[in-house]
């Protein structure tokens, strides 16, 4: 034991570098999916902006209470973005053997996934920074949060990439190729646009309001917010805590599974 957290640590730290360098290297991936939000952002800003605060209010536009109300959720979808070249990424690993010689390679095994988790969850927080000074640029701002808030907020950033991380690398490993990994992938992209991303639940059919209210995205976008804007923050701070602890765990335990079980790319 006293010599194999020491090598796990070694190969973990090359597995990790590695990563870092392929995605210096190749950035076009990542700065495609980082596109999408910023894109988005700006889009419902400066187009939609004042039809949504208006609409949301209930009264006159203010596009700067929109902008506080839209960053967070973007903000999230940001980290569901970059995950999506997360499965792409394992899945390009997978698919050009480049996993079949680390396997017969004197490293240790786990060491290949937390490369690609640590190196992910580096890239969504990188990502994130630069989302929030766009956010920043055109007039977000935190409406007197603490020390302590902006802590726990950086926590459920970290925590919440760290799940969806896991996710997206089993995703990437049942696929056999890149296209696949990217299709795979899509609810991570998908779900944050039927949150409340971009308008309050209450303003949903009514049909379809357990949905947004209760899948990941929704409960961990309500606690950003509550942290950043001091809003009320209720019962979405448990229930964001349950999905991220629950995916991380489903899909640390599916990743490993699929992994070791698959030697035959």
């Amino acid at each position: 034991m006293s010599s194999t957290l020491p090598l796990a640590l070694r190969d973990s730290r090359t597995m990790l570098r590695r990563n870092l360098l392929h995605a210096r290297r190749y950035p076009s991936l990542t700065l495609n999916l980082l596109l999408t939000p910023i894109m988005l952002l700006l889009l419902f800003v400066y187009i939609f902006g004042d039809v949504m605060s208006a609409g949301m209010g209930g009264g006159a536009a203010d596009r700067s209470e929109y902008v506080a109300f839209l960053v967070p959720g973007i903000l999230m979808m940001t980290i569901g973005s970059t995950a999506v070249g997360t499965a792409v990424s394992v899945s390009m690993d997978m698919s050009e053997g480049i996993i079949a010689r680390f396997r017969t390679m004197a490293i240790h095994r786990g060491s290949v996934l937390v490369g690609h988790l640590l190196g992910s969850v580096v890239q969504c927080l990188a990502s994130v920074l630069l989302v929030t000074a766009v956010g920043v640029a055109i007039g977000f701002r935190s409406s007197g949060a603490t020390v302590v808030e902006w802590v726990l907020a950086a926590v459920l950033l970290a925590f919440f990439s760290l799940a969806l991380t896991w996710i997206a690398i089993g995703m990437g490993l049942i696929s056999p190729n890149a296209e696949a990994a990217s299709n795979n992938a899509l609810p991570l992209v998908f779900l944050p646009l039927i949150s409340s991303t971009f308008v309050p639940i209450d303003s949903m059919p009514g049909w379809f309001q357990p949905i947004a209210e209760y899948q990941p995205f929704t409960p961990a976008i309500e606690t950003l917010r509550g942290l950043l804007l001091g809003t009320g923050i209720g019962h979405n701070g448990w229930l964001a805590a349950g999905w991220c602890l629950g995916l991380a765990i489903l899909g640390y335990f599916w990743a490993t599974a699929k992994f070791n079980a698959d030697p035959r790319r």
